[in-house]
C-alpha cells in the first residue's frame, strides 16, 4: 500500500484517521473541551483511535502542532501498541516504508 499527497485546493487543517486501510475524517468533537489547555483541540482517548494495529503512528502536523494528551500514550502501552509521534511528512513517509500492521492518524494542513 502506498499513500500518495497531492496539492490541495482549499486552505483548511484537516485530521484523518487510517483505520486498517479505510480513511476517514477525524472526529475530534469529544476533544474539543481540552482546547484550551493545550491551544489546539489534542487528540484524546475521547476519540474513535483506531486501536486495532500493532503500530499507531501519529503525524503531529508540519511542526508539530497537534497534541497527544498523556492518557493517549498510556492506553497505547496498555495495549501493547507502538506508538509513533512525528511531523506528518516523516509520518507518511514512515507508511510509505512499512505500512503492515499500522494504522494512523494524520494532521494535516493544506
Amino acid at each position: 500500500m502506498s499513500w500518495l499527497w497531492g496539492k490541495c485546493s482549499l486552505l483548511s487543517q484537516i485530521c484523518l484517521r487510517i483505520d486498517r486501510g479505510v480513511i476517514r475524517t477525524r472526529e475530534k468533537k469529544p476533544s474539543k473541551r481540552f482546547r484550551d489547555d493545550f491551544g489546539h483541540t489534542p487528540l484524546s482517548i475521547e476519540e474513535k483511535i483506531p486501536w486495532k494495529c500493532h503500530r499507531l503512528v501519529i503525524g503531529t502536523g508540519a511542526h508539530g502542532s497537534l497534541p497527544v494528551m498523556d492518557e493517549v500514550q498510556r492506553e497505547a502501552k496498555r495495549r501493547k501498541i507502538e506508538l509513533v509521534l512525528l511531523p506528518t511528512s516523516k509520518a507518511v513517509e514512515m507508511l510509505n516504508g512499512d505500512p503492515e500492521a499500522t494504522n494512523a492518524i494524520l494532521h494535516v494542513t493544506c
